[in-house]
């Protein structure tokens, strides 16, 4: 949460964390950014609840909530590696409960460095927010990943061994999610675009502004 308040704030938005147990007037978001987190209740998307596996239904409903108002509104949204997950579940998609079972070859890679590479498609959105980058390196903390995409998705970006890496929506402005955690790397501008994209779509998005944040300031949830 902290890093994502600090990508958004150094993107001229003022970040609003909306946990579950307290309640916040979602009417007055400009945007939204679904970050990282538990697994997604797999049940959403058809499959049996595995025991070992770590969820938090709650949050489950206050995500899918938000995203039903944001496309309602129009509100540009960033998902973040479970956000991107959970982006496709609300569009009707489903997930691999596990890359490893899906993909033989995979790397077995956790890390917050960039050291996986991954492949932008020519023709998405995300390559023309990530400054035409056609590759780039990101970091890997996830073990699910999106499977049959949601209606109206595209896939944005791939890894080398064909794990879906982004997804984003052709029918709106701004609908993307990236598998990746682009607040831990600080260090790369190009990466730190998205939060700043997210920021320059939300002064566009329809609906009044935060009262309390200037005009350029967005406030975003939820994480």
């Amino acid at each position: 949460w902290q890093c994502n308040r600090l990508a958004l704030w150094r993107a001229g938005a003022r970040a609003v964390r909306i946990p579950p147990a307290r309640p916040f007037p979602i009417e007055r978001l400009d945007a939204v950014v679904v970050g990282g987190g538990d697994d997604i209740e797999p049940s959403l998307y058809g499959i049996e609840v595995t025991p070992a596996v770590r969820i938090d239904p709650e949050r489950d409903r206050l995500e899918l909530r938000v995203l039903d108002w944001a496309r309602r509104r129009g509100l540009p949204v960033l998902g973040i590696c479970r956000g991107s997950q959970i982006i496709n579940v609300h569009e009707g998609g489903t997930l691999h409960r596990d890359i490893y079972e899906a993909y033989a070859d995979a790397p077995r890679m956790r890390t917050v460095l960039p050291r996986k590479k991954v492949a932008i498609r020519a023709d998405s959105r995300l390559r023309e927010l990530l400054c035409g980058k056609d590759v780039c390196w990101v970091n890997a903390l996830h073990h699910q990943s999106v499977d049959r995409l949601g209606a109206g998705l595209a896939v944005a970006a791939t890894d080398q061994v064909g794990i879906v890496q982004a997804i984003e929506s052709r029918g709106r402005d701004f609908l993307v999610g990236v598998q990746w955690h682009p607040e831990f790397l600080v260090a790369d501008a190009c990466q730190q675009n998205l939060f700043r994209a997210l920021a320059e779509a939300a002064c566009h998005a329809p609906g009044p502004r935060f009262p309390a944040v200037k005009q350029q300031s967005v406030p975003a949830g939820s994480n």
